[in-house]
C-alpha cells in the first residue's frame, strides 16, 4: 500500500464514523460537512476521524463521544454539534441518568455556566416516553 492508499483509506474510514455519528448515509455526512465548513476542512476531518482517535481499539465509541462531549461542554459548544455527540452517545449506550452525571461531574471540573447550559441541551434533546394510548 502507498501513501496515496493510506490517505484514502483514513478519509474513507473517518467519513464513516461522521456518517455513524450524525445517524446519516455516508454521502449525506460528507454533503453535510462540506456544506457546513467546505469540502477542504470535510477533507481533513475525514483524515483526522479515520486515524486512531475514532478507530483505535483503546477506547469504544461510548468512551469517545463522552470525551467529545466534555471538550465540547469545555468551549461552552452547546448547539448542533453537541447533539450530534449527546445523540451518538446514547445510541452508544450512555442513559439519560449517565448524562446526567456526566454534567455534575463536569461542574467541578469547568464550573456551573459551561455545566449547567448543557444539561439545559441533554433535558432538551431527551427522547419523550412514548404516548400511552387510552383505551
Amino acid at each position: 500500500m502507498n501513501a496515496s492508499d493510506d490517505v484514502a483509506d483514513r478519509i474513507a474510514a473517518g467519513r464513516a464514523v461522521y456518517a455513524r455519528n450524525l445517524g446519516v448515509p455516508e454521502d449525506e455526512a460528507e454533503r453535510m460537512l462540506a456544506g457546513r465548513a467546505g469540502a477542504q476542512y470535510a477533507r481533513e476531518a475525514f483524515l483526522a476521524a479515520g486515524g486512531p482517535g475514532w478507530s483505535g481499539t483503546g477506547l469504544t465509541d461510548r468512551d469517545r463521544n463522552v470525551a467529545v462531549i466534555a471538550a465540547l461542554v469545555g468551549q461552552h459548544v452547546v448547539d448542533a454539534r453537541l447533539i450530534t455527540y449527546l445523540n451518538a452517545a446514547r445510541a452508544a449506550g450512555v442513559t439519560e441518568e449517565g448524562l446526567a452525571e456526566l454534567m455534575v461531574l463536569l461542574t467541578a471540573y469547568l464550573g456551573q455556566p459551561a455545566a449547567s447550559v448543557a444539561m439545559a441541551t441533554v433535558l432538551g434533546t431527551a427522547p419523550r416516553p412514548a404516548a400511552v394510548a387510552a383505551d
